[in-house]
């Protein structure tokens, strides 16, 4: 007499490795990640905490979660942040530590949009991520994009510029540099190296 054959179960999901991107200011980050949010949807896209005021057409909780500064320094002092960051000097940024974690262990592809130091906080607590730089064709390229935005007074920009320099050269840091030479070009490579299938 055979033996009943076993339940089965559904094996459950792996965690996935998570992906982060980084780049100098007026690179492009966010127009890559709306790409990405738009044409590939399963990819779950953290969003960030920041001390920094919206700019025009940001949405509390899609873009950013717009919080007071001791509201943020709640949160960090908490460990409640998988990093933080302040930049160019002013503003801090930081990524919530759960809902990261959340994602990966449903086996949901996660990409992170954070900036250098950022990114090396991740590599320490989290150094089996996956790190992209996403950099400009060019200097010049750069520095038309952030002028062009009108988003920042010239002493900003010019702080932003000088910060830039500095993310530029740490572009050996990470695993992979992808080119912002063009948005859909630049968030199919991406997707692959994420390992998702890309679409047309």
């Amino acid at each position: 007499m055979s033996a009943a054959p076993a339940p089965s179960h559904s094996p459950s999901p792996q965690p996935r490795r998570l992906t982060v991107m980084a780049g100098p200011t007026a690179v492009g980050k966010g127009t890559v990640s709306a790409d990405i949010r738009s044409r590939y949807p399963e990819v779950w896209l953290s969003v960030s905490a920041t001390t920094r005021d919206p700019r025009p057409g940001e949405v509390d909780g899609v873009n950013y979660f717009f919080v007071g500064s001791e509201k943020f320094s709640e949160m960090a002092s908490n460990g409640e942040l998988l990093e933080w960051a302040v930049v160019h000097g002013h503003n801090s940024y930081g990524t919530p530590r759960q809902a990261v974690q959340d994602q990966l262990d449903a086996g949901i592809p996660a990409l992170l949009e954070i900036d250098l130091q950022g990114a090396r906080q991740v590599r320490e607590t989290m150094p089996d991520a996956q790190f992209i730089f996403l950099a400009p064709p060019s200097w010049e390229e750069l520095v038309r994009r952030l002028i062009g935005r009108g988003t920042e007074s010239e002493q900003e920009q010019q702080r932003r510029l000088e910060t830039a320099r500095i993310e530029l050269a740490a572009q050996s840091e990470f695993d992979h540099i992808v080119i912002n030479d063009d948005v859909h070009r630049a968030t199919d490579e991406i997707i692959a190296l994420m390992g998702l299938e890309q679409r047309p």
